[in-house]
C-alpha cells in the first residue's frame, strides 16, 4: 500500500527537526501527529489569520510550518495574511486546504473553496498543488516541503482512480493518454471523471489526450502547448469558478505562445454548487464521466456546425 499523507508528513518531521505541523482546529487528516510531535504540533483554534501570522513568524525563525485549515477560510479569511506575511516575504509556509472544491460536498457556499486557486496563484511566488488522489498528495508532500517557496495544497485523500506512471515533480504534468482529437486538461478530484469521459469519447471515435496538470503554479506550459498543438479542441475541467482558474491559465498560455485553438471550459461558471454527497454533487452539476463526455461531444458538434 502507498504511504498516507499523515505518515509521510510524520516521516518528514522525523527527518527534519525544523518542520512544524500547525492547524486551526482541523485535525482530521493529522489526528495521530500531536502525540508523535509533541511541542512541534500547534493548534491555534478556529482563527486562521492567527494561524498564518504565527506560521510566518516561525518561518522567519528558520522553521518550516505545514499548516492545516478548511480551504475556504485558509484562502479567504486569512488571505491578507497569506499575501502580506507569507507571500511578500517569500516564506516557506506550506498551506494545506481541507475539503476544497467539490470535496466540500454537503457544505454550503460559505464553506465552498471554488475560488481558492485564483486567489493563491494571484500571489507572486506561491506554488499551487492540486493532487488527484491520496497517492499523488503523499508524493507531492516531500517536494513541497523541500521547496523554499510558499505553497498551497488542495488536500485530496481519495483512493486513486488512475495508475500514475510519472513521478511527481513541481511544475510537471502527467500525460495519461495521447490522442489527437480532444485534449482534456484537469486536476484534482475530477481526474477520475475525466478519465471515464475519455474512455467514452474513445468509444465514440474521438481520440483523447488526458492531462493531469498536478501543479497549477508553476503551470506546465509545455504540456498545455503540446495539447493545444496536437488536439482539435482543448477542454478544461475543474471544480472552480471559470474566472481565474484553469480556463484562464490555459488562455493566458496560448495567447503568450501565439497559439489559436478552441478552448471549451467545463467549470462552475460563476455560481456555487448545490450541497450534497460527492456522487450526487457530480451528477447534479454535470461532472460525471458520462456527463462530461456528452458535454464534450456537444461542444465538438457546435464547432463542426
Amino acid at each position: 500500500m502507498s504511504a498516507s499523507y499523515e505518515s509521510v508528513l510524520g516521516a518528514l518531521a522525523v527527518e527534519r527537526p525544523d518542520l512544524l505541523v500547525m492547524t486551526a482546529e482541523n485535525r482530521a487528516p493529522i489526528r495521530n501527529l500531536p502525540q508523535a510531535l509533541g511541542p512541534r504540533f500547534l493548534d491555534v483554534g478556529i482563527c486562521e489569520q492567527t494561524l498564518i501570522g504565527a506560521a510566518a513568524g516561525l518561518a522567519l525563525r528558520g522553521r518550516i510550518p505545514v499548516v492545516h485549515a478548511l480551504a475556504a477560510f485558509l484562502t479567504m479569511r486569512a488571505f491578507e495574511f497569506v499575501r502580506t506575511d507569507v507571500g511578500i516575504a517569500g516564506l516557506p509556509v506550506k498551506m494545506v486546504g481541507y475539503v476544497p472544491g467539490f470535496l466540500s460536498e454537503a457544505n454550503g457556499p460559505t464553506h465552498q473553496a471554488i475560488e481558492d486557486v485564483a486567489l493563491m496563484r494571484g500571489i507572486p511566488g506561491v506554488d499551487v498543488i492540486c493532487p488527484s488522489d491520496g497517492v499523488e498528495l503523499a508524493a507531492a508532500l516531500p517536494a513541497a516541503v523541500a521547496s523554499p517557496r510558499p505553497c498551497y495544497i488542495r488536500y485530496n485523500p481519495l483512493p486513486p482512480v488512475v495508475t500514475h506512471r510519472t513521478p511527481f515533480r513541481l511544475g510537471r504534468a502527467e500525460v495519461l493518454s495521447e490522442g489527437d482529437g480532444v485534449a482534456l486538461l484537469t486536476y484534482g478530484v475530477l481526474l477520475g471523471e475525466a478519465d471515464r469521459a475519455g474512455a467514452i469519447l474513445a468509444e465514440q471515435g474521438v481520440p483523447v489526450r488526458l492531462v493531469d496538470l498536478r501543479t497549477l503554479s508553476p503551470l506546465d506550459e509545455e504540456a498545455v502547448v503540446a495539447a493545444a498543438r496536437q488536439a482539435e479542441m482543448v477542454v478544461t475541467i475543474e471544480d472552480h469558478f471559470k474566472i481565474g482558474g484553469l480556463y484562464s491559465m490555459v488562455a493566458e498560455v496560448l495567447l503568450r505562445h501565439g497559439i489559436s485553438r478552441r478552448v471549451h471550459p467545463i467549470s462552475l461558471g460563476q455560481r456555487w454548487f448545490k450541497p450534497a454527497l460527492l456522487p450526487d454533487v457530480l451528477t447534479y452539476e454535470g461532472f460525471t464521466g458520462a456527463q462530461l463526455a456528452t458535454r464534450v461531444l456537444a461542444a465538438l458538434r457546435s464547432t463542426d456546425a
